[in-house]
């Protein structure tokens, strides 16, 4: 799954009421001061097409559709049920000047659970493996209330010796604290005026780097685990699986028979199922 090689790779945090606090990474973000209560507390990167002065590991291409690879060290990892954006990127004088969401589907902003990292990224990419897309997107007619994504939702499941257990809460799309042209603005000058500080990173000056790419997978925050979701970490052959989905046409109990006999409707599902795997 290379297809999205020469994309940049970033993703939000704090952009869901709670999850931070439920994720123990309040403390890490105690200095970001944001202009607004509810904004998000930056944008990190996962991926980066090009070699660049950020940390290496974040050259190698870590997006699967089917596996999540746990690290070498004895690390927890924890599942983060997320809406991924497919975006275009456009720049005017060599300047980043216009996002453009295409298409959204069910990610995995899989992470390490450590105390004290230096940055975000050092917990986000460890590999091949280490990220998840589903292969089935939707395309999106307006990035704007009324559009498409209004009538969806996420939820999350794990399935651990054959039992499928609810992971993130299951909530609509529009429950994301920036969303539609809030959160592209929000986005756009967080890229331009973001800081070396604390636990983000200068993101113009890698986007700069990379040669300014044209195309950009963008994570826009995780969802809060349900209760079994916040205490329970990946160990080998659970199984993750994130569903977008249209909740104006299945109802919850339909949801969750889905994933307990694995039958999907791709029209109005977009499903990332991944094997953990070492």
């Amino acid at each position: 799954m290379k297809k999205y090689q020469n994309f940049l790779g970033l993703g939000i945090a704090g952009n869901f009421a709670l999850h931070l606090a439920q994720a123990g990474e309040l403390e890490e973000f105690k200095d970001i001061i944001t202009s607004d209560e509810a904004a998000p507390k930056g944008l990190f990167p996962f991926y980066l097409p090009k070699p660049t002065s950020a940390n290496k590991n974040l050259n190698t291409y870590p997006l699967s559709s089917n596996y999540i690879k746990l690290p070498k060290e004895d690390v927890n990892i924890q599942a983060e049920p997320e809406v991924a954006l497919v975006c275009d990127l456009e720049y005017t004088a060599g300047k980043l000047s216009k996002i453009s969401p295409i298409s959204f589907g069910a990610y995995n902003d899989c992470s390490i659970r450590i105390a004290g990292a230096n940055k975000i990224s050092d917990k986000k990419n460890w590999g091949e493996h280490s990220k998840g897309i589903s292969n089935t997107l939707f395309k999106i007619d307006t990035f704007t209330k009324n559009g498409i994504m209004d009538e969806y939702s996420i939820a999350s499941f794990l399935r651990r010796d054959d039992k499928v257990h609810a992971y993130g809460e299951d909530v609509k799309l529009t429950g994301y604290s920036y969303f539609y042209e809030k959160l592209t603005d929000w986005i756009l000058n967080q890229l331009l005026t973001q800081k070396d500080f604390g636990p983000l990173e200068p993101l113009n000056k890698y986007i700069n780097e990379c040669n300014n790419p044209s195309q950009a997978i963008i994570s826009i925050g995780a969802t809060r685990y349900t209760e079994y979701g916040e205490r329970t970490f990946l160990k080998k052959d659970d199984e993750v699986i994130i569903i977008v989905y249209k909740h104006t046409h299945i109802s919850d109990a339909e949801l969750l028979a889905s994933v307990q006999t694995n039958e999907y409707n791709p029209k109005i599902m977009s499903v990332l199922s991944q094997k953990v795997i070492v």
